[in-house]
């Protein structure tokens, strides 16, 4: 007796009393075109060198924990033998999340967001010659906002990989180490005729920790490498 409800037809029917289908549909294209324009924009800012170094944010809408100090960024970078540089620099394609959270910021604050910043290892940057992206917005007195990260985590055991490179002296710790390794493992027969004694040992060392510091010096600057202290924030591939 009843004549079954088709729900899509009473839904049209509700929109068609306040517009049409061709204004709708022309009113969602032109909210499509500001936002690839929005989204141009965005990927023009973080692919164009910028001087800015803040941003003026509405500090209530931040989240503290997003937030991070230039000298925290340092530690990270040196421990894992990043490099802290300005988004231009990224030779990857920008993901459309980051994209959008960028958006969306520039809209709840009512800015254009410029200086971004990226942490991620050398191979991920296009450096000058002489894992894991992080995207940084500058805040001001060194002081930065994450927006986003993505890609892969990193190797847990990178930072003890690359604790040999952090400083001059852990360097010579390693070589130091990997010697009384080598020195352990030689077989002194081989040298003496004799009695092995505390003074082949030494001097077997000596022989080994020369060995191995001259060949990791002669590489060392055969490729033009640094301490991570001093590429941190540098911009050249043998900085």
């Amino acid at each position: 007796m009843f004549q079954k409800v088709d729900i899509q037809h009473k839904l049209e029917k509700e929109r068609n009393r306040h517009t049409t289908s061709q204004k709708l549909l022309e009113e969602v294209k032109t909210i499509f075109l500001e936002n690839d324009q929005d989204r141009d924009s965005i990927r023009e800012n973080l692919t164009t060198p910028s001087s800015q170094n803040e941003n003026d944010f509405n500090i209530d809408l931040l989240d503290a924990d997003k937030i991070f100090h230039l000298a925290d960024i340092k530690n990270l970078c040196v421990d894992y033998r990043l490099r802290f540089l300005g988004s231009h620099f990224f030779k990857g394609a920008f993901p459309e999340e980051a994209i959008s959270k960028i958006r969306h910021m520039e809209r709840d604050h009512g800015i254009s967001l410029k200086g971004l910043k990226i942490v991620a290892p050398a191979k991920l940057l296009k450096l000058e010659n002489a894992d894991d992206p992080l995207l940084f917005a500058p805040i001001g007195n060194d002081y930065f906002y994450l927006i986003h990260k993505w890609g892969n985590d990193l190797h847990p055991l990178r930072r003890w990989l690359m604790w040999p490179y952090k400083t001059f002296g852990n360097l010579v710790f390693t070589i130091f180490l990997i010697s009384i390794a080598l020195t352990a493992i030689t077989p002194m027969q081989a040298f003496t005729k004799g009695v092995v004694t505390n003074t082949e040992y030494l001097l077997m060392f000596l022989f080994m920790f020369k060995a191995v510091g001259g060949t990791v010096l002669f590489i060392g600057f055969a490729k033009g490498k640094n301490f991570n202290t001093a590429i941190w924030d540098s911009r050249y591939y043998n900085g």
